[in-house]
């Protein structure tokens, strides 16, 4: 008869890591990312301006659309002549990755139903790389409302003085501002990309962006480029089931032909293997 297991003690993980990591770490932390971010804000609202956007245009964006890589697409393919719906198309597919981000936050915040649709506004790359980098809820709770706001209340400030000040620079291309938030959302992305299907699939997109841009009309080449994913997806699953019999491993092989008289590496009979 086998012997009952006893289950080791709960281990108060909680109240261990919550030691480790301090609120006031998570609070810094957090600070930090959103002020450096949000200040990135004022380089969106000179590029807005300069695209031809309105001031009322161009605070709207910020205030309700709050994705940087998306608005800075949306008023580039304005910018360069692109068609008004191509470029809403790129800014759109852009913003779609904030859902899946969303599908993880919602389990790790588990915050209450009435919180959430205001919650949802703040789902952006940065407070999903805070949020994810917590050990606790309570800590990932504090890094996402404190990078969330501080982002939301800077970013659109800063816009509002970039698009008030787009005059006073006068010509907006010669300073490049137009590059800060795609550099800011690198740097937040590279460190992101650790196994080498991401690595692939993010050189795939940006060797698609490079060789379409000559091509394709402005904010079309960023639609194509999210092709990279699936792509890279469908040549890891063909990998994953190759033609050549022998490059099976042992273990992959459901009818790997056994001697009847004896077990297999693990000591059971065969017999006993799932078909």
């Amino acid at each position: 008869m086998a012997t009952e297991q006893t289950a080791p003690p709960d281990i108060p993980t909680e109240v261990t890591q919550a030691e480790d990591r301090p609120d006031a770490a998570v609070v810094r932390d957090a600070l930090g990312v959103g002020v450096a971010v949000g200040l990135s804000g004022f380089a969106f609202g000179v590029t807005s301006a300069g695209s031809g956007l309105g001031l009322l245009q161009t605070c709207a964006l910020s205030l309700l659309v709050f994705t940087g890589a998306s608005q800075f697409a949306l008023v580039g393919a304005l910018a360069a002549g692109g068609n008004p719906f191509t470029a809403a198309a790129g800014a759109f597919f852009l913003g779609v990755r904030n859902a899946f981000y969303g599908l993880r936050l919602s389990q790790l915040l588990a915050l209450p139903g009435a919180v959430r649709p205001f919650a949802a506004q703040w789902v952006i790359d940065e407070t999903t790389a805070v949020t994810l980098a917590q050990p606790t809820r309570r800590a990932a709770r504090i890094g996402f409302t404190v990078t969330g706001l501080t982002l939301y209340v800077l970013w659109n400030l800063t816009t509002l003085a970039g698009a008030l000040g787009a005059r006073a620079l006068g010509d907006t291309d010669a300073w490049g501002l137009d590059a800060a938030s795609p550099a800011v959302f690198l740097a937040l992305l590279a460190p992101m990309l650790t196994s080498a299907t991401e690595r692939i699939t993010a050189a795939l997109a940006v060797l698609l962006v490079l060789g379409l841009l000559p091509v394709l009309p402005a904010g079309a080449p960023v639609l194509v480029a999210a092709l990279a994913a699936p792509a890279v997806l469908f040549l890891k699953g063909r990998d994953r089931h190759p033609a050549v019999e022998g490059d099976v491993p042992h273990t992959a092989r459901p009818h790997a032909i056994t001697d009847p008289g004896r077990s297999d590496t693990t000591g059971n009979s065969p017999k006993g293997q799932a078909r």
